[in-house]
């Protein structure tokens, strides 16, 4: 999937203020408006570009995930129609002194994949797509990192419609499964919505799960943390593996073993698997535990 800088698209700093943003993208739209380039398709894509980057970084919720996972990971938790969503160019427009997109000008819709913005050219009008449908899916690791198969119940076109949906490796929480045209109807006869599958993974006993990143807390001994160790750690799909505490780990080391993870969606690569080391320092201490700790501390230990 090829990166998307939408600051350097608008030519703004990343700590550019919303109105910065605004004004470098009345600039662009000036430029790059459909009105302007007279049929120019490098343009019109142009033309697209910025407005895709506009409706990220004026949207606050939208411009801090974009800041946060980067082009990359934005894109995996946003569809278009998600970019889009709530998005009125046409009022922008308006703003800016272009003419509505109703008056013989260009309109401009956003929803479907491969109609995002409609159709260009004077007093055309692209039909509206249905409203597309989110269905949460509640996941087990296991099934994650497998794969899997479910049997799915949702209301679609005003009755209960079943489907069994193919679940690849690696639809962690928050990633979406596009099935085209199982949305709602349009009303005015253009395509359907579509329907998206919504990752959630349920809770786990043993790993916390961060993005194909999994966590897990084992204790050693004060003796262990101080000599250095070997312990055995079981990964999520049932494998042990090794990993060696060196001599002198302090309290709440964290340890990775890489690729032990979840899967990363349509790649061969998998997460890591992070182990937060945690000392086990005893309450009490027996008689002959004491002396000799005692022993220690007369050493400067």
């Amino acid at each position: 999937m090829a990166e998307t800088d939408y600051y350097k698209l608008l030519g703004v700093d990343k700590k550019a203020s919303e109105k910065e943003i605004k004004k470098a993208y009345r600039k662009l739209a000036m430029k790059y408006h459909p009105d302007h380039t007279k049929g120019d398709k490098s343009g019109e894509e142009k033309f697209k570009k910025i407005s895709e980057a506009y409706a990220v970084l004026s949207d606050k919720e939208k411009r801090s995930q974009y800041d946060s996972f980067g082009s990359a990971g934005f894109q995996q938790r946003y569809s278009q129609e998600d970019i889009f969503r709530n998005f009125d160019l046409n009022d922008i427009f308006r703003e800016f002194g272009f003419g509505g997109g109703n008056r013989g000008g260009v309109r401009f819709t956003f929803g479907g994949r491969n109609n995002q913005f409609g159709n260009f050219g004077a007093g055309s009008q692209a039909p509206v797509k249905g409203t597309d449908l989110v269905y949460e899916l509640p996941l087990t690791l296991s099934e994650v990192i497998s794969g899997t198969r479910k049997k799915i119940s949702f209301k679609h076109n005003g009755r209960t419609e079943n489907l069994t949906v193919k679940i690849p490796k690696g639809l962690i929480t928050g990633k979406k499964l596009r099935l085209s045209g199982k949305g709602e109807p349009s009303p005015y006869g253009g395509q359907a919505g579509d329907l998206f599958i919504k990752a959630a993974i349920t809770p786990d006993p043993v790993f916390t799960v961060k993005g194909t990143d999994l966590y897990l807390n084992r204790k050693i001994r004060l003796t262990e943390a101080l000599l250095g160790t070997d312990i055995t750690v079981r990964t999520p799909d049932g494998r042990k593996k090794r990993l060696k505490i060196p001599a002198g780990t302090k309290h709440q080391t964290q340890m990775r073993l890489a690729g032990q993870g979840l899967p990363i969606m349509n790649t061969d690569r998998r997460g890591d698997l992070f182990v937060k080391i945690t000392i086990d320092v005893p309450k009490e201490l027996s008689a002959d535990q004491r002396k000799l700790v005692e022993k220690l501390a007369e050493t400067g230990l």
